[in-house]
């Protein structure tokens, strides 16, 4: 296939493209920077589309339902902060969602704003958790902590912590894009996420470092540092599987937090 990427530069999408290339398929980046593999906005394009996740969406959206020959599939990743955050209830794709904070009210209006009327392009939707990989991502940040032994729980610990290995996230998109069946939305989880805490995730990442994760993050401090809003996506978090994700064939190469923290830190 030839794939347009957007954010193709970045940490999730230099994954997909390079899982994409491996597999044969021809990539193209949409960027601000022009470049080999690239498609620039023009200055005159910059002042007309706001830089937000909505309106490129919408103008991308846009541009695929006016094409004389649009994509078989067009696939958009957005996140699970649709879902409301709670220490017991369990997400899947068909739960409600989206219309009680900031983050999940920005989520709708990008999954409505990605919306494409007809059939002839293929339409998904994967809601990513917390991608972690090597060289970016929400690891990036916390290893220097976890290597001084000053890692450990954010919070109480016992909010939920949604998460899935690079290699996963961009193995979800790329079977979707694959597989003419797939429609609708993907939960971009781990099987074991449902049942993974963020104080599990403390004492996985420091196990697989060598190194204690008993110091914890008071949420006072989240919130000093990033605010009550941005806080909340640190001091809570849903519970959420992959169903639709597994059910339409997909198979998790990291679907356990040990085996993906051990090939993060090796």
């Amino acid at each position: 296939m030839r794939v347009l990427v957007g954010g193709g530069t970045g940490f999730v999408g230099g994954a997909l493209t390079q899982l994409l290339r491996s597999q044969g398929h021809e990539v193209t980046h949409v960027s601000r920077h022009p470049g080999p593999d690239r498609i620039s906005w023009d200055d005159a394009f910059r002042r007309v589309v706001v830089a937000s996740r909505v309106e490129t969406t919408k103008t991308l959206a846009k541009a695929i339902a006016e094409a004389e020959r649009p994509p078989r599939a067009w696939v958009l990743v957005t996140g699970v902060g649709y879902y409301r955050p709670s220490p017991t209830a369990e997400y899947t794709e068909e739960s409600p969602g989206g219309d009680f904070d900031f983050f999940s009210r920005l989520v709708s209006a990008w999954e409505a704003a990605a919306k494409i009327p007809g059939d002839s392009t293929r339409q998904a939707v994967v809601r990513s958790g917390v991608v972690l990989g090597k060289g970016g991502g929400a690891i990036s940040q916390m290893l220097w902590p976890f290597w001084l032994g000053l890692g450990g729980p954010v919070g109480s610990g016992l909010q939920p912590f949604p998460w899935i290995h690079i290699r996963d996230m961009a193995g979800v998109v790329c079977h979707a894009l694959e597989t003419e069946g797939v429609r609708g939305v993907l939960n971009g989880v781990s099987p074991a996420s449902s049942g993974t805490s963020n104080a599990d995730f403390a004492r996985e990442l420091g196990s697989a470092l060598g190194r204690p994760a008993l110091l914890p993050l008071p949420g006072w401090a989240v919130r000093g540092v990033f605010g009550a809003e941005r806080a909340v996506m640190l001091l809570e978090g849903q519970r959420v599987a992959p169903k639709r994700t597994l059910e339409s064939g997909y198979c998790f190469v990291y679907p356990d937090l040990p085996s993906a923290l051990q090939n993060i830190v090796s």
